[in-house]
């Protein structure tokens, strides 16, 4: 008898897992449906010996003092501030749009925030009401930096127009009237020294823990006998689909070896009229790693695949409504993660809700004494030695 099945190797079930073995002291079978844990966040070493994301580029940062203390019991860190260009009218531009990009773009030479400001509110369409991605952007540099940096972009990553998705989709992304040309402005910019992989390594060493790749909740569940479940899954599906699919947007990565140094000038670029991709990532901006070689990766969105990003807009908030119901009612499960909540979090959203779950876990449920049983021979037979199985190189 487990204490937790955890469905979903991801930040949410690695942190939870590693809280419920290591302060409650009970056993957890941790799942997952790919061969690897971290999920999103995996990375792993090429043919070439170069570190790369293997879903595309994941970079931490985060206002949380909180959350960065409880990673760094399982990784060092490095500094890094991401950068990231967008190829526009054949100019690379910082993106968030700054004083610089104005200044290129357009043949100005505005010197302070004052005058980029007024220029902004020149070209601006105040709206009476906020609702839409569109409305969020044109109300606020207006209609011609709408077309030339977010429509097509927005339009290739979600397949609808931003008149059609939520106004949290452009609002992730600032405006800024400085010459400040970092991607994120938080507190802490960090990656993990030696990469995600080895920190879901160490987070999940705990004897309490074990671990089970390559498997399907529902294949599972019936020969896994658990007192309670995590489930960090899609919801709709962990409800049969009763009420219809949640619609998700997915990515197809190209990953691409090439026998040179270096390939673009920053971590990142964005290519919002050109191409039927969206960006192209250069992971050694991001690791630090030094190599003769480097790899790049081509992002291009698709329906197909699987889940990343849910697709924010008032008709998918309803259905998820009717699922989010069935999941109040659901006893001893607990729902946790982006694909569970149907929400769009960054990484250091998730650790939050996993920690936040967990503390209110730990004040509400009894701490179970009854010692944890044999591991039944059904589920020793599926395991296949992949208990150990969770790291990179």
């Amino acid at each position: 008898m487990f204490d937790w099945l955890i469905v979903g190797a991801g930040f949410a079930g690695c942190v939870l897992a590693e809280r419920l073995a290591s302060q409650r002291n009970e056993k957890v079978l941790l799942i997952d449906r790919r061969s690897h844990v971290g999920g999103n966040a995996y990375d792993f070493y090429n043919e070439a010996g170069l570190l790369i994301h293997a879903y595309g580029p994941h970079i931490f940062h985060t206002n949380s003092a909180q959350i960065v203390d409880y990673l760094s019991s399982f990784t060092e860190w490095r500094k890094y501030s991401h950068r990231v260009l967008a190829e526009v009218d054949g100019k690379l531009l910082p993106i968030p749009i700054n004083r610089t990009t104005i200044n290129v773009l357009y043949g100005l030479s505005l010197s302070d925030d004052a005058e980029v400001a007024a220029f902004l509110a020149s070209q601006a369409e105040p709206l009476d009401s906020i609702n839409t991605a569109e409305d969020v952007v044109v109300s606020s540099v207006g209609r011609d930096l709408y077309e030339k940096f977010f429509r097509g972009y927005t339009r290739k990553q979600w397949n609808l127009d931003p008149s059609q998705l939520d106004k949290s989709v452009t609002a992730r992304v600032p405006t800024r009237t400085n010459s400040d040309d970092r991607y994120f402005t938080d507190r802490y910019q960090i990656m993990p020294k030696h990469g995600y992989s080895r920190m879901f390594h160490r987070m999940l060493r705990h004897s309490n823990i074990n671990i089970m790749l390559q498997v399907d909740y529902a294949d599972i569940r019936k020969y896994v006998p658990h007192r309670r479940l995590i489930y960090t899954g899609q919801i709709d599906e962990y409800f049969d689909f009763c009420f219809g699919r949640l619609p998700y947007r997915s990515l197809r990565f190209d990953h691409v070896t090439l026998d040179k140094t270096w390939h673009q000038p920053v971590g990142v670029i964005n290519y919002p009229q050109t191409h039927s991709y969206t960006r192209v990532t250069e992971y050694k901006h991001l690791t630090g790693q030094e190599h003769r070689k480097t790899a790049i990766t081509f992002e291009y969105p698709t329906d197909m695949g699987d889940p990343y990003y849910p697709v924010p807009c008032p008709d998918n908030q309803t259905l998820y409504k009717k699922y989010e119901e069935l999941a109040l009612k659901a006893g001893d499960t607990w729902f946790v993660g982006r694909l569970a909540t149907y929400r769009y979090y960054n990484m250091d959203q998730v650790v939050g809700q996993a920690l936040a779950t967990f503390r209110r876990l730990d004040e509400t449920l009894p701490r179970q004494a009854q010692p944890f049983a044999n591991v039944p021979s059904a589920v020793r037979s599926m395991q296949n030695d992949q208990l150990s199985a969770v790291g990179g190189k």
